[in-house]
């Protein structure tokens, strides 16, 4: 393992994204947080000297080049790609705009495939890419096909590049988060909270800090490729097997 990793985190400015983040640059390791918005600057700063603000739209081909570029520039390498951004977009298919579904996809999908043909290039032996998927990509919930779509998909994309780029040695994996307080969930009602919570075993939400703990384990873990692992208080377990 290099003495100095660099991350690339995308939807870095908050939830999950901003906890990994915070959590790889307490160990020392440099950190690139990507998001849409400009905050990502300031969040930066305060992480300290080993982390840069990258604000980049990853669904754009040429926008994810140059943003791969400039912290290749500013660190050296890529050694830890994190594709955690997301966009969740709800609604029974009879209601849901092709437009919402589109740009759930764009974003969970393409940008998650765009970010990693970036980054691979550059990356040598005992790399690794995590992706950051869904309890809803194995178990449907209604109103939720879009985003459902996306993070199956997502699923499929980290079992073939998982084999793709084994002979590289770059592992790929995915880390299943299930119910977790971030601004994502905190627009529902108490109503549909208190639902959702009640079908989690451990009876209660994750906080952003429990996922972003095992997602650093899976991307530092050297004989792992190709796995999917739940980070859910037990959801999936209600389900059965992931198969």
């Amino acid at each position: 393992m290099a003495k100095n990793e660099v991350w690339v985190v995308t939807g870095a400015s908050r939830g999950i994204g901003l906890a990994i983040a915070q959590r790889v640059a307490a160990t020392g390791d440099s950190v690139a947080l990507l998001a849409r918005g400009d905050s990502v600057h300031a969040l930066a700063h305060e992480l300290g000297r080993n982390a840069l603000g990258v604000q980049v739209d990853i669904t754009d081909e040429a926008a994810v080049e140059d943003a791969v570029a400039a912290v290749t520039q500013h660190f050296g390498s890529v050694t830890r790609l994190i594709n955690n951004a997301g966009l969740h977009r709800g609604g029974r298919l009879s209601k849901l705009e092709l437009s919402d579904w589109q740009a759930v996809l764009k974003t969970n999908l393409d940008g998650a495939m765009l970010m990693t043909r970036a980054c691979e290039r550059i990356m040598s032996e005992g790399n690794s890419i995590t992706n950051i998927g869904a309890v809803v990509g194995f178990r449907g919930f209604p109103g939720d096909a879009a985003y459902a779509a996306s993070k199956s998909a997502l699923s499929g994309l980290t079992q073939a590049l998982a084999i793709e780029f084994a002979p590289r040695d770059i592992n790929v994996n995915l880390v299943i988060p299930g119910l977790v307080m971030t601004e994502m969930t905190s627009g529902l009602s108490k109503k549909s909270l208190a639902s959702l919570t009640n079908m989690v075993p451990k009876g209660r939400c994750a906080e952003p800090s429990e996922i972003a703990e095992v997602i650093e384990w899976v991307a530092r873990a050297s004989y792992m490729t190709g796995a999917s692992v739940p980070v859910d208080g037990g959801l999936m377990s209600t389900f059965g097997s992931l198969n």
